[in-house]
Formats: structure tokens, C-alpha cells, sequence
């Protein structure tokens, strides 16, 4: 049975799961939810049956269902190991998920729709001050990303060495969003080659949100 994945086209979770889907070259049916305000398709009760939590992405493999982007990640390097996108040594591997941790738990729940969301409907917040919000904190994470990078030697053409990690996968959406929303590249020069060298695979460019049939 072919795998589903319930995704959004300018969702950076479900970003980062298209990359390793693709970089593992995994047949997958993709169901697309739409998250726009004007159509909020994570809160019908039809998807909230598949997804409590009614976030996307979304993963069924037969009759498992599995949330959480860096848990479905890990589900897929399990499930198809070659080609790799975690190293073959411990400490590789530790290095590379805290990476991917930097971002995923530390930059992206900060800026992500259900925080904007609060922030206009609670609390007030106008778009250019919730743009600020976001830059802040997209800013405040990236920067010692780019910093331990800058100085690391166990980086190479990527975040670690010379092929890309879950730590690329999860790096690539987020300079997206970076430039989505108005944040100065030109502070983060490690960031960025390391950005182009994973766009020039097809497994990212063919990942990309204007790449996505659901792109609007």
C-alpha cells in the first residue's frame, strides 16, 4: 500500500519531510490540507479524527498513522535507510539531530500559524509587529546555528561532511521561511552556501513550496 502524506505547500514541517521523501526516492500519494485562513482544512473534524493535534504533516503507512515531522523523519531513515541522512557514528548522529532540534524545537514553534494566529486574534498584535515577532526570533535562532557551523570542522559542502543530514533537511525550509519573511540572509554565509549546495540536488528543488501542485 502506498504511503500518504497530508501536507501543505508552504508548510516548513511538511517541507522538510518532502526532502527526505524525495532525497529516499519513496512513493508516497500526497493528500494536500489546505491551511489558509480563508479555508482551515486542519480543523475539520475529518482530518481532526486522523490528527488530534490537527497539524500537518501527517504520515499513514497502511493502517499507522505518525505526526510530528522529526518523528516521521526518523520513521523514514529507519524504513529506508540508503541513502543515509544521519551518519554512520554516534556522535555524527548526536551532532546531527541536535542540529535539527535547533530548529525544529527552538525557531519553529516560535513563528509557526497557531502562534501568529494567537497573536493577532488574542492579543492584538498588527501584521508588522507580528512580523517582528517572527524575525526575532528566526534571527535569534539562526545566529548560533551559523556560529557553531562557522567554527565546526566536522562541516563540510554540508551541515556534516560532504552528503546532507536531517540537519540540511530541516535547515533549507527554515532559510525559506527566513527569506519569507524578511530576515537578512547576508548575516548567515555558512547558512547560505550550505542552502545552495542542497539546491542543487533534485531532491530539494523538487521539495521546494513553488514546486508543490497545492502552490498558490
Amino acid at each position: 500500500m502506498t504511503m500518504r502524506l497530508y501536507t501543505y505547500w508552504r508548510s516548513s514541517a511538511s517541507y522538510r519531510v518532502r526532502i527526505a521523501i524525495n532525497y529516499k526516492s519513496i512513493d508516497v500519494e500526497h493528500c494536500f490540507v489546505n491551511l489558509s485562513p480563508q479555508a482551515s482544512e486542519q480543523l475539520a473534524p475529518e482530518y481532526a479524527e486522523l490528527n488530534p493535534q490537527r497539524l500537518i504533516p501527517l504520515l499513514r503507512d497502511g493502517d499507522f498513522t505518525l505526526h510530528q515531522s522529526p518523528a516521521i523523519l526518523e520513521y523514514l531513515e529507519e524504513l529506508r535507510p540508503e541513502p543515509p541522512l544521519l551518519p554512520a557514528d554516534a556522535r555524527g548522529r548526536a551532532r546531527v539531530r541536535a542540529l535539527a532540534a535547533m530548529i525544529c524545537c527552538e525557531i519553529h514553534p516560535l513563528q509557526n500559524l497557531r502562534v501568529t494566529r494567537y497573536l493577532q486574534a488574542e492579543l492584538g498584535c498588527d501584521q508588522p509587529a507580528v512580523q517582528r515577532w517572527i524575525r526575532h526570533f528566526i534571527d535569534d535562532g539562526l545566529r548560533p546555528i551559523e556560529v557553531m557551523l562557522a567554527g565546526d570542522p566536522a562541516r563540510g559542502e554540508f551541515c556534516h561532511g560532504s552528503a546532507p543530514t536531517l540537519a540540511d533537511v530541516c535547515l533549507v525550509p527554515q532559510l525559506y521561511n527566513a527569506v519569507r519573511h524578511g530576515c537578512d540572509l547576508a548575516q548567515y554565509p555558512v547558512l547560505t552556501r550550505i542552502r545552495d549546495a542542497c539546491h542543487a540536488l533534485p531532491a530539494f528543488r523538487d521539495a521546494a513550496p513553488e514546486r508543490q501542485p497545492d502552490a498558490v
